[in-house]
């Protein structure tokens, strides 16, 4: 009589499925602006591929680095009234933007909840505190130097971050805090904020298990 070795033509158990992708699509038509953004959350390559055309070159440059430094996938289309003022744009896509990523979190079941980074790019450092608490609050105490000039070409007012901020704060149900440690050079100040909002917000997503990380038992 022969035996097979322990555990040979017995049944394995199946490794448990991966969770499905948090993906999210959006768009909003008025008559300042026409924007059309999705995220993945969870790209196959763990580092996601970004497609940002706004109009806006230095705008585009911040979302595309949000993105990568989150490793999402972000693709961002946006048109709007740059004749008129940047303004109309920079917060439209704000809105969008949180709008698709609160959606592709759903339920918040097994996250994290709070990130938190401490982000330099040279002379600048800006700290973001996170929370996908469900919500919506600013502070924002990122201060480029009074007379820096707009960046780019169409141009782009640094004040303008705060209104992006505010917009995706709002949409997405995050409570976020930026502030500046240092900084001189205005476009260090705000690619280290913009690096920073993406490094928390990847931490604060991050999948741990399936509980929800608060005593209401829930994340609204």
């Amino acid at each position: 009589m022969t035996t097979s070795p322990p555990g040979e033509g017995a049944s394995r158990p199946s490794a448990d499925p991966a969770p499905p992708a948090r993906m999210s699509r959006a768009a909003r038509r008025t008559k300042e602006t026409t924007i059309e953004i999705s995220v993945n959350l969870d790209p196959e390559d763990g580092a996601g591929r970004q497609e940002v055309r706004t109009g806006l070159p230095f705008f585009d440059h911040m979302l595309e680095t949000f993105g990568r430094h989150g490793a999402m996938d972000l693709q961002v289309v946006a048109s709007g009234d740059l004749e008129v003022d940047a303004h109309h744009t920079v917060e439209d896509v704000g809105i969008v933007l949180g709008g698709v990523l609160r959606e592709a979190l759903g339920d918040k079941a097994g996250i994290e909840r709070f990130g938190w980074a401490l982000l330099p790019l040279d002379e600048a450092m800006v700290e973001v505190a996170l929370d996908c608490s469900g919500r919506a609050f600013l502070v924002y105490e990122v201060t480029p130097p009074a007379e820096a000039l707009p960046l780019g070409d169409p141009p782009f007012d640094p004040q303008l971050a705060e209104e992006f901020w505010r917009a995706l704060a709002g949409a997405a149900g995050l409570t976020l805090h930026l502030r500046q440690r240092s900084g001189k050079n205005a476009h260090h100040v705000l690619e280290a904020s913009f690096k920073g909002a993406a490094r928390a917000f990847r931490q604060a997503r991050r999948r741990q298990g399936d509980a929800i990380a608060s005593t209401k038992g829930m994340l609204s």
